[in-house]
């Protein structure tokens, strides 16, 4: 990222833990400091409004996460869920299988599956999951891949998905920028936290990544410089 951020387009600048061969120990340090951001600048509160829209009145669902990561995303909305009296099982798919590993070393309880695949590759059959979601994910894709992905979750999942991303912005950029500096003890995420800014998205290209899947879902707004994008284009049928 030398000089000065152009953030009028997205970048396709490819992020280190895209690369092949990281050690355990350094995707283990970022997935961590990753789950203190979620915690701590409100990621995992924008999951669970995500969850939230589709969860009123129902006693039972199956969750599965595309870029599942170390599960952290999965832990918070199954507490979520618990709490409330749902029963839920969930499954989270990464085609890293040092992610996948520690998912599944840190889960607690046997209400979880874990796949180690490229999520394309993925068929549930009958057994499709109620929801789909990924959380920070989608900004690892090109625009051409992501419309065919937008799609996939609209075939797979029963009543609907949900994605959250982040928001391209010059404050947000900078922002993580300097805290990752200060504070992270990971090379990850210190080169990939203020990249994955510059990957994200705008408004305009969320309308048009909608539009050439097809799909209905809208687009929020959420602090700090996240997109909540819900497709509740099916739930009625399952209501």
């Amino acid at each position: 990222m030398p000089g000065k951020p152009d953030l009028s387009k997205r970048s396709y600048e490819k992020e280190l833990l895209d690369g092949e061969g990281l050690p355990f120990p350094a995707i283990e340090r970022n997935m961590l400091e990753l789950d203190f951001i979620n915690t701590w600048l409100g990621g995992h509160a924008i999951s669970i409004q995500g969850l939230a829209s589709f969860a009123h009145g129902r006693r039972r669902l199956h969750i599965c996460e595309i870029g599942c990561g170390g599960g952290d995303n999965l832990r918070v909305l199954d507490r979520w869920c618990k709490k409330r009296g749902i029963d839920v099982r969930v499954t989270g798919i990464d085609s890293n299988p040092h992610c996948i590993e520690m998912a599944r070393q840190r889960w607690k309880g046997d209400n979880a599956d874990w796949i180690h695949s490229d999520y394309r590759a993925v068929s549930f059959g009958g057994e499709k999951p109620d929801i789909l979601f990924s959380s920070l994910f989608c900004h690892h894709f090109t625009d051409e891949e992501l419309v065919p992905q937008l799609r996939w979750m609209d075939d797979q999942a029963r009543v609907g998905w949900f994605i959250n991303d982040l928001h391209r912005h010059p404050l947000a950029f900078h922002s993580i920028r300097i805290l990752t500096r200060w504070f992270s003890a990971s090379y990850l995420v210190k080169n990939d936290a203020p990249l994955s800014v510059l990957r994200g998205f705008n408004r305009q290209e969320w309308k048009r990544l909608l539009q050439q899947a097809g799909s209905g879902a809208s687009i929020k707004w959420k602090w700090a410089f996240r997109w909540l994008v819900i497709s509740a284009t099916r739930a009625n049928q399952y209501a």
